[in-house]
C-alpha cells in the first residue's frame, strides 16, 4: 500500500518532485494522504492522559493556584475525558460522538486497506485505482450540498441513518464487484455518502450543542482521531496476514461499523432545528438574506438559497485556500524535505507526531478562545499570519546544513498545526454565523464543499505549481493565503455587522 500511495502522491512523469523512496516518508504519506489523522491507539490514549490527567475541575488550593486570593488565579476547566462524558448537547451529543468514533473506526479500516484490496483482490492497476479514487473524491464534493438541502426538508437523524445504511450497501457491493466499470459508480456513491454523513453530523452538532458548537466540534475531532487510530491499528493486523480473506474481513469490518453507527444514531432524538438561536454579538448581518415574517394565515415565504447568496458563496470560495494547511502538512512538508532540502528523512514521521500531540492537547483550549463572531474572525486573520510564516520557513529550509534545515522544517510543522487549530474552530463557526437561520442546513451544506474541493485540488497545486517553482513558490503561496485571509475577515466582519475586535479578544486567542 505504501508504494502505491507514494506514487499517487507525486505529480507523475515530467513535472513535480520525484517519487518518494524513503520508507519513513512512504509510511507517513500512506497514513496522512489517506486521511488517517492520527498515530497508534496507544499513543492516542497517552495523549488523552497528557491533556486531562485528572478529568475534573481543579480544586481550591491545588497546584499553582494554592495560596492565591480569590479570583487571582485561573481555574482549570474539565479535562478532555470529562467533557467527552458530558459534552455540550447532553445525552444525544454523547451518543453521537460514540457513533462518530465507530464510523471513523471503519474509515480507518478502509483507508489502510482499500488500496491493497483493490490491487490484490480486484486486480486493478495503479492507474485504475488512481482514477477510481479521483472520481470518487469529485463525487464526494456533491455530498455536502446535497445533505444540506435534504436536511432543510427532512429530519437530520433519519438522513444520517440513511447515509450509514447507504454505505453499508455500497461496501457490500464492493465485496462482490470485481471489474473497474462496476466498482467506479459503487465507490463514487460510497464517497458521496461519506461526505454527506460528515455534513449531517455537523448539522446535528449545530442544533444539539447550540452556542457551544465550537466545543462540540473540538470533542468530535478527538473522537474521530481516536476512531481512525483504532481502525488503523486493527487494519495492521489484517494487512500483516495479507491474504484475500483478510482483506475481505477488513472491508466487511468497515461495512459493519455503519450498522453500529446507524443503531447509535437511532437511539438519539431529533435536535430542535428552528429553535436554535445563534448568538451574534454586535448585531445580525445586515446583508444576510433571512426569511421575512409570515403573517397568520399566509403561506410561508420561500427559504433563502445559498446559491443565490453572493456573499455566502464568496465566503465558501475563500474558505478553500483557508484549508490548505491540510495539504501542506500531508504532502508539501514531506515531499519538500525529501526533494529540496538536506534534512534527515527520519524527521518526516515527526511532522505527524507534532500535529497529533498539539491537536489533542490544544484543541479544546483554542476552541474556547475562538467562540463568537469577533474571535472567529480574528482567528481567520491569525490563520493567514501563521500560514505566511510557515511558508517562509519552508522557503528558507533549502539553505543551511542538514540539522538547520531539519529544525526549520519542524518549526514549519508546528506553525501549520497551529494554523490548523485556528481554521478548525473558525471555519465552521463562521459558516454557521453567516447563514440565515431559516435555511442554515442548505447553507452549511454549501460551506462543507470547501474542504472537499481543497482535498482534491490542494495536493496537485502544491506538487505541480508551488513546489515546482521552488522557494519562490512557497513565498507566493504564503502571501496569497495571508492576503485572502484579510479579505475573508473583512467580508465576514461586514456581513456580521461587527466592528474591529477589541484588544482583549486578540489576547484571548493566544495559545497558552
Amino acid at each position: 500500500m505504501t508504494r502505491l500511495v507514494a506514487k499517487r502522491t507525486g505529480t507523475g512523469s515530467g513535472a513535480g518532485p520525484a517519487p518518494v523512496r524513503s520508507p519513513s516518508v512512504r509510511k507517513y504519506l500512506a497514513i496522512k494522504y489517506l486521511d488517517i489523522e492520527t498515530i497508534s491507539p496507544a499513543v492516542f490514549v497517552l495523549l488523552f492522559k497528557i491533556s486531562c490527567p485528572r478529568g475534573r475541575v481543579m480544586r481550591r488550593g491545588e497546584g499553582r493556584g494554592a495560596g492565591r486570593g480569590k479570583g487571582s488565579g485561573r481555574e482549570r476547566g474539565p479535562g478532555l475525558l470529562a467533557q467527552l462524558r458530558n459534552p455540550p448537547g447532553g445525552r444525544n451529543a454523547r451518543i453521537m460522538l460514540l457513533a462518530l468514533a465507530v464510523d471513523r473506526t471503519g474509515s480507518g479500516l478502509w483507508a489502510a486497506s482499500s488500496v491493497l484490496y483493490l490491487t490484490f483482490v480486484t486486480h486493478l492497476s495503479a492507474q485504475q485505482i488512481g482514477v477510481l479514487l479521483g472520481v470518487a473524491g469529485v463525487a464526494g464534493i456533491a455530498g455536502s450540498p446535497l445533505a444540506g438541502r435534504l436536511a432543510g426538508r427532512f429530519p437530520v437523524r433519519g438522513l444520517l441513518i440513511g447515509c450509514h445504511l447507504l454505505r453499508l450497501v455500497t461496501l457490500g457491493l464492493v465485496l462482490v464487484c470485481t471489474g473497474f466499470d462496476a466498482l467506479l459508480p459503487v465507490v463514487a456513491v460510497t464517497y458521496l455518502g461519506d461526505r454527506a454523513a460528515k455534513t449531517l453530523e455537523m448539522l446535528f452538532a449545530t442544533r444539539a450543542a447550540g452556542e457551544r458548537r465550537a466545543a462540540y466540534q473540538a470533542l468530535s475531532r478527538s473522537a474521530a482521531n481516536a476512531g481512525y487510530g483504532v481502525g488503523a491499528g486493527l487494519a495492521a493486523i489484517g494487512l500483516a496476514v495479507g491474504t484475500t480473506g483478510a482483506y475481505r474481513v477488513l472491508i466487511l469490518g468497515n461495512a459493519l461499523s455503519f450498522v453500529v453507527a446507524a443503531v447509535l444514531v437511532w437511539r438519539t432524538g431529533e435536535p430542535a432545528g428552528s429553535a436554535v438561536e445563534v448568538a451574534r454579538s454586535g448585531g445580525a448581518a445586515p446583508d444576510a438574506p433571512d426569511r421575512a415574517p409570515v403573517p397568520d394565515g399566509r403561506a410561508p415565504v420561500r427559504r433563502s438559497s445559498p446559491w443565490r447568496d453572493r456573499g455566502y458563496l464568496k465566503f465558501a470560495l475563500l474558505d478553500i485556500p483557508m484549508n490548505l494547511d491540510d495539504s501542506v502538512l500531508a504532502v508539501g512538508l514531506p515531499l519538500w524535505l525529501v526533494n529540496r532540502t538536506s534534512a534527515p528523512h527520519a524527521l518526516v514521521p515527526a511532522f505527524l507526531v507534532i500535529n497529533t500531540v498539539l491537536v489533542v492537547v490544544l484543541q479544546l483550549g483554542v476552541s474556547k478562545r475562538a467562540e463568537g463572531p469577533r474571535r472567529a474572525t480574528r482567528a481567520v486573520l491569525l490563520y493567514g499570519v501563521l500560514m505566511f510564516v510557515c511558508c517562509g520557513f519552508l522557503a528558507a529550509a533549502t539553505r543551511g546544513g542538514a540539522w538547520v534545515a531539519g529544525a526549520v522544517l519542524l518549526a514549519a510543522a508546528l506553525l501549520v498545526t497551529l494554523a490548523e487549530l485556528m481554521r478548525s474552530v473558525s471555519s465552521w463557526e463562521l459558516a454557521v454565523l453567516l447563514a440565515p437561520q431559516d435555511a442554515r442546513a442548505a447553507y452549511l451544506g454549501v460551506a462543507g464543499m470547501s474542504q472537499s474541493i481543497q482535498k482534491s485540488a490542494g495536493p496537485p497545486l502544491l506538487t505541480g505549481v508551488v513546489m515546482a517553482a521552488g522557494p519562490v513558490g512557497w513565498l507566493v503561496l504564503g502571501t496569497a493565503v495571508a492576503g485572502l485571509a484579510v479579505v475573508q475577515r473583512r467580508a465576514c466582519v461586514r456581513r456580521l455587522g461587527i466592528g474591529s475586535p477589541p484588544s482583549e479578544d486578540a489576547a484571548a486567542l493566544a495559545v497558552r
